[in-house]
C-alpha cells in the first residue's frame, strides 16, 4: 500500500487536503508536531470515512532528531509513499532585526530544510515510475522580495526553486509542482492579518479547500508551478509591472502595519 504523506497535517490547509483525498478513500500518512491533535484528526476521519486507511505520527521537521525519528518508523513500518504534500511551515512576520537565533532557525529549517530533507527520504520509499508525486507549498511572498516578511519570502523562494530544479532531474520518474496561494484565513491572526492588508488582502484570498483541490489537480499534470486564485495572478501581474523600488517600498508599507510570532 502506497500512501499520501502530509506535512502540516493539522493545520488549516493540511487538513484541507486530509479531507480531500480522504474523500478520494487515498490511504493518508499525516504528521505534524502535535500527537494529540493527529490522533484528533485520525478519529475525525475515520468517523467520516470508516473504510479509509490512515496513519500518524508526530514530527518537528526543523528537528533533525524528530526527522529521523520518523524516518525510523517508514522503516520499521516498511511505508511506501505515492505522494508527499509539503505544507508545513513558519510564518514570522515581522522586521528583521526583532529576530532571535532560534526564530531563524526554525522558520529556516521547517520551510525549507525539512522539505529537503523529507522530499529525499519519499524518493527513496517510492517507486518512482513517473507517477510518485511531489508537491510543495511555496506562496505568492517568495515571488518578490518582501520587507517585514523577509526571511519567510526568502524560504518560500528557495523551496519553488528547488522544486522547480527537482522536477527537471526526476523527469519521467516523477512530477514536482509547486503551488503558491495566497491569503489563507486558516487561523484567527491570519483573518486579521489579511483585514489589515485592505484591498489586497480581500482580492488574494482563497479557502483551504480550493487550494488543495487546485494544487492536487496542477501536480497530476505535472505543473511546474501555479499561483492559486484570479486574484493573486492579477496582483502578481500588476506588481511586476513595477519598478523594484518603488514595489518593495509599496509592499513594506503593507506589511509593517501587523506582526506574526509563532512564538506569542
Amino acid at each position: 500500500m502506497e500512501y499520501t504523506l502530509i506535512t502540516g497535517a493539522c493545520g488549516g490547509i493540511g487538513g484541507a487536503f486530509c479531507e480531500v483525498l480522504a474523500e478520494r478513500q487515498e490511504p493518508l500518512f499525516c504528521t505534524g508536531r502535535s500527537e494529540e491533535r493527529l490522533r484528533a484528526l485520525a478519529f475525525s476521519l475515520k468517523e467520516r470515512f470508516p473504510a479509509l486507511e490512515v496513519r500518524t505520527f508526530p514530527c518537528d521537521l526543523q528537528s533533525e532528531e524528530s526527522r529521523l525519528a520518523l524516518y525510523r518508523h517508514f522503516e520499521e513500518e516498511h511505508i511506501t509513499f505515492k505522494r508527499l504534500v509539503y505544507v508545513a511551515g513558519v510564518d514570522t512576520q515581522m522586521a528583521f532585526e526583532k529576530y532571535d537565533e532560534k526564530r531563524i532557525l526554525m522558520q529556516t529549517r521547517a520551510n525549507f530544510e525539512g522539505a529537503v530533507s523529507l522530499i529525499r527520504e519519499v524518493l527513496s520509499r517510492s517507486s518512482l515510475d513517473g507517477n510518485t508525486e511531489i508537491l510543495t507549498v511555496g506562496s505568492v511572498s517568495g515571488v518578490f522580495p518582501m520587507p517585514y516578511f523577509a526571511l519567510y519570502s526568502a524560504t518560500k523562494r528557495a523551496l519553488e526553486h528547488f522544486s522547480i530544479a527537482l522536477r527537471h532531474e526526476l523527469k519521467g520518474r516523477a512530477k514536482v509542482t509547486c503551488v503558491r496561494p495566497g491569503s489563507v484565513p486558516t487561523r484567527k491572526d491570519i483573518v486579521e492579518n489579511i483585514s489589515s492588508h485592505g484591498a489586497f488582502g480581500k482580492i488574494s484570498v482563497c479557502s483551504p479547500r480550493k487550494v488543495a483541490k487546485v494544487s492536487l489537480k496542477e501536480v497530476k499534470h505535472n505543473r511546474r508551478k501555479k499561483t492559486v486564485g484570479w486574484g493573486n495572478r492579477c496582483i502578481l501581474f500588476f506588481t511586476r509591472l513595477l519598478p523594484p523600488s518603488l514595489r518593495e517600498r509599496a509592499i513594506a508599507r503593507i506589511w509593517k502595519r501587523t506582526e506574526k510570532d509563532f512564538f506569542a
